[in-house]
């Protein structure tokens, strides 16, 4: 079973969403998106890989991953020729780093089930932008662990920064550990170095295999950090 770390905004969560707990059975769709794209970029642990070919669903541009996960492309692959403004074409091979993302909007294809075993909630600092937009600040981000997703999501002030602009603090949504059956991934390459369990012939699963709910839970956290301003 894979290990996969998976973004759910908040604004997903608040609009259509069911809350869930550390072990429930979950089914979403996901896509696999730019992660400069996603709250100014900066991320880091949750980070996923997926090498496949593209597919179409219904007129969705899909990858089927080599160790079984299904997931749409988001936005364009930054080794499709010029002029190949749509993005991948269909049954070209593909890899593909960026973030993982519950959509539950517009188009459908297959959902990826599987079980949540860590869920953090993800703060991200704000700043008032020129135009009086917020825009999130690069290195204002943090992890809180939780057991259970929540249905809404906190948005307070939080003063001035050094550069005088006013900020604020917004619970952005949650980063989620997803064990998905029949799949591997860099998550569950990093859970079996951090065990100490040889990646040469480790059954699906073995990464887990025993390990308490809770002690999981607690493994995944340090698996899934933010990096500091400054920070390589």
């Amino acid at each position: 079973m894979g290990l996969w770390h998976v973004f759910y905004e908040d604004w997903q969560m608040e609009c259509c969403g069911t809350p869930f707990s550390v072990g429930d059975e979950v089914s979403w769709p996901m896509m696999i998106v730019d992660a400069d794209a996603v709250l100014g970029g900066g991320w880091h642990d949750q980070l996923t890989k997926v090498v496949g070919v593209v597919e179409d669903w219904d007129g969705v541009r899909i990858v089927r991953d080599k160790t079984g996960l299904m997931v749409a492309l988001g936005g364009r692959d930054e080794d499709d020729d010029e002029g190949e403004a749509d993005g991948p074409r269909l049954g070209d091979p593909i890899r593909r780093v960026g973030l993982l993302s519950v959509e539950t909007h517009g188009a459908e294809w297959p959902e990826v089930a599987g079980r949540v075993r860590a869920v953090q909630v993800l703060t991200q600092g704000y700043a008032e932008g020129t135009s009086a937009a917020w825009e999130p600040v690069p290195g204002e981000r943090w992890l809180r662990a939780v057991d259970e997703c929540p249905k809404w999501f906190a948005d307070k002030a939080a003063g001035k920064g050094g550069d005088g602009r006013p900020r604020r603090r917004r619970d952005a949504g949650v980063v989620v550990a997803l064990e998905v059956p029949g799949t591997d991934s860099w998550l569950s390459y990093a859970v079996r170095e951090a065990s100490g369990i040889p990646h040469e012939g480790a059954a699906p699963g073995a990464e887990t295999e025993g390990l308490p709910e809770d002690a999981l839970a607690a493994l995944l956290e340090t698996l899934s950090t933010v990096r500091g301003p400054g920070d390589g």
